[in-house]
């Protein structure tokens, strides 16, 4: 979850003051790095969308694919992949150094990478599956990351996304309680207006409807959109979101699969 445009990590765009000793600007860089920061929606998520990318891949032992977990914030996504990933070359990117040394317990290889201009240190075509795990509401300029995700990919090659649901079943009825949707943030200091505790960072939110649209006109051939359920949702409705995931459009999490086109 933690690589995103350099605009947003590199220049910074978050406008509270520092708590260091020089006041320096608060800047995005310093708020992904906090290794406390949630960096993923649970493992349920993580394992409905292996089981989508090991389908789409097919056994290894037809041909080894190369996998990229592109934001691959602390490898827990690819920790529960791995199983069923067996035989397939995983690599994990991100632009934080930190990121890279946690993941690096779950992963066998790990590279420092961006998602703009070339930022991503492999060649045209080099990436059989991209795996985009909810990085994509972090990202201040998601046109330029779906760009360097399709140039990375082969023709035909497989992106496996996933990111909250703006529409989700609860937000539904928050917003019409004029309450703020579940999964937006209004500040990087403190959770206003909605359901939570926890600041993760989220700049950008998809419908279904929106995702698609937004992933076609990138360059790619939606395959399948299915639903995920999201650990935060309190205990007594958890039964609920599972159901709501026969109905993605309504899912607290969107697992979309594409193919380069």
């Amino acid at each position: 979850m933690t690589t995103t445009s350099t605009t947003s990590r590199e220049e910074g765009t978050g406008g509270a003051e520092g708590t260091q000793g020089d006041r320096r600007p608060y800047e995005l860089r310093d708020f992904y790095e906090n290794p406390d920061v949630p960096v993923a929606s649970g493992d349920a998520r993580s394992l409905r969308q292996a089981r989508m990318l090991a389908a789409a891949l097919g056994p290894a032992t037809a041909r080894p694919g190369v996998v990229l977990d592109i934001g691959c914030g602390d490898g827990s996504a690819a920790r529960v992949a791995a199983p069923l990933l067996a035989g397939h070359r995983v690599i994990g990117v991100d632009w934080s150094q930190d990121a890279l040394r946690r993941a690096g317990n779950h992963l066998p290889h790990v590279v420092r990478g961006e998602l703009t201009d070339g930022g991503l240190p492999f060649a045209d075509g080099a990436a059989d599956a991209v795996l985009f795990s909810e990085v994509i509401e972090h990202l201040v300029d998601p046109d330029s990351a779906l760009d360097e995700l399709r140039r990375v990919l082969r023709p035909g090659g497989h992106l496996m996304l996933s990111t909250p649901n703006l529409a989700a079943w609860y937000n539904r009825g928050l917003l019409l309680a004029g309450v703020q949707p579940v999964f937006s943030e209004v500040s990087l200091r403190g959770i206003h207006g909605r359901p939570g505790r926890e600041v993760v960072g989220h700049l950008r939110l998809y419908t279904a409807r929106a995702l698609r649209e937004f992933v076609a006109a990138s360059g790619f051939d939606v395959v399948r959109l299915a639903g995920a359920p999201f650990h935060g949702v309190p205990r007594p409705l958890r039964a609920l979101d599972r159901l709501a995931c026969a109905v993605p459009g309504a899912a607290s999490i969107l697992l979309l699969h594409a193919r380069k086109a």
